[in-house]
C-alpha cells in the first residue's frame, strides 16, 4: 500500500529536518519552507493531509489554511506553532484545522494526530457513493467511467467530479457560484466559462439518455433532473 503523502511547511531548517526525517518512516511527506510556495504546490498536486507552521515567509499558515479550505473542505491540516496565545488556537481552529500543537511538540504525538485525521479522512471517503445508477447509464466516479450495454465513456477529471455533484444532488437547483468554488477553487469569469463548456460536455454525452437532463435555472445555476 502506497504511503500517504504529507505537505509539511515549516522554514525552521532544523526543526523541519528533524520533524520531517521522522515523518518519512510512515508517510510520504513533501517539505516547503516558503508559505506562497506550498500553497502554489497545494493547488499543483495532491496530499492527504497538511501540517502547516503559522509563522511562514510571504503567506502565513493562517493564510495558506484560508485558501485551501477555499478549494478543500475536506483535507485535514494540523497546525504547528510557537504561538501560545488562546486566541490563536481558536482563529487556527475556527479557519478548519483539525487541530493545532503548540512548539516545543512531541513527534510521537504528532504522527498519531496524523494517522488519527488519516484514518478518520479515508472512513469519510468510503461513506461517500462512488457508484450511480442515471436511465441506462452506470457511473463509477473512481474510474471517471460511465457505460451502459452499448458504450463506455472514460470522463475527464473535471466531467466527472461535475457530474457527481449533480448526481449527488439530484431535482436540487445549484447556484453556480457554488459549483465554480466547489469544483474551481473561484467563481471569476474564466472559470464560469469553463462551467459552460463542460455543461455543454456533459449534455452532448446523455443526449441520447431521455430520462436525464441538466436544466438552465436563469440567473442562478442548474439542475440534474433524472425521470
Amino acid at each position: 500500500m502506497s504511503k500517504k503523502r504529507i505537505l509539511y511547511v515549516e522554514d525552521d531548517e532544523t526543526l523541519a529536518f528533524l520533524t520531517a526525517d521522522n515523518l518519512e518512516q510512515h508517510f510520504d511527506v513533501v517539505h516547503c519552507n516558503n508559505g506562497s510556495a506550498a500553497f502554489q504546490l497545494f493547488c499543483d498536486e495532491t496530499f492527504d493531509l497538511c501540517v502547516l507552521d503559522i509563522m511562514l515567509p510571504d503567506m502565513d499558515g493562517f493564510e495558506i489554511a484560508t485558501e485551501i479550505r477555499k478549494r478543500n473542505k475536506e483535507i485535514p491540516i494540523i497546525f504547528l506553532s510557537a504561538k501560545t496565545m488562546k486566541e490563536d488556537r481558536i482563529k487556527g481552529l475556527k479557519l478548519g484545522a483539525d487541530d493545532y500543537l503548540v512548539k516545543p511538540y512531541s513527534i510521537e504525538e504528532l504522527i498519531l494526530k496524523i494517522e488519527i485525521f488519516l484514518n478518520r479522512s479515508q472512513k469519510n471517503i468510503e461513506k461517500s457513493q462512488s457508484k450511480y445508477i442515471l436511465g441506462s447509464f452506470e457511473f463509477e466516479f473512481e474510474n471517471y467511467s460511465l457505460k451502459n450495454d452499448k458504450k463506455q465513456i472514460t470522463l475527464t477529471e473535471r466531467e466527472a467530479s461535475l457530474l457527481k455533484l449533480f448526481l449527488d444532488n439530484v431535482n436540487t437547483v445549484l447556484k453556480r457560484e457554488k459549483i465554480l468554488t466547489s469544483l474551481w477553487g473561484n467563481d471569476d469569469y474564466f472559470s464560469g466559462r469553463s462551467l459552460d463548456v463542460f455543461i455543454s460536455r456533459l449534455r452532448k454525452i446523455l443526449k441520447e439518455e431521455a430520462s436525464v437532463r441538466i436544466e438552465n435555472i436563469p440567473r442562478i445555476g442548474f439542475k440534474m433532473v433524472i425521470d
